[in-house]
């Protein structure tokens, strides 16, 4: 099992970045997936995550509105897409998976999977 996270880059506040979870040796339908961020000095925090099959999807307060996220079950990968970013989105961001049958997902419960973070620098 694996995930691989990419498309972490330098951006200009306002700007945008699709990140990337390109996952391989399970069925992406049948997990969820969260993404979680973890800037210097701070804890790290949920992003988003969505049930399997993407059939429901949960946003931190922080970037709903500005963050998408969404799978695509024929390339088995993940992305967030992540419009007007602020310097406060400037972190290392991690993709993790668990299958799971639950109608919802959360940023507390266990992700058995995580992939290597990809690092997004927001510069004024």
């Amino acid at each position: 099992v694996q995930l691989q996270a990419s498309g972490g880059g330098l951006v200009q506040t306002g700007g945008s970045l699709r990140l990337s979870c390109q996952t391989s040796g399970f069925t992406l339908d049948y997990h969820q997936i969260a993404w979680f961020r973890q800037a210097p000095g701070k804890e790290r925090e949920g992003v988003a995550c969505t049930t399997k099959f993407g059939a429901s999807i949960h946003y931190a307060d922080s970037v709903k509105g500005r963050f998408t996220i969404s799978r695509d079950s024929d390339k088995n990968t993940a992305y967030p897409q992540m419009n007007s970013l602020q310097a406060e989105d400037t972190a290392t961001y991690y993709c993790a998976a668990h299958w799971g049958a639950s109608d919802t997902c959360t940023f507390t419960q266990y992700y058995g999977f995580w992939g290597q973070g990809t690092q997004v620098t927001v510069s004024s």
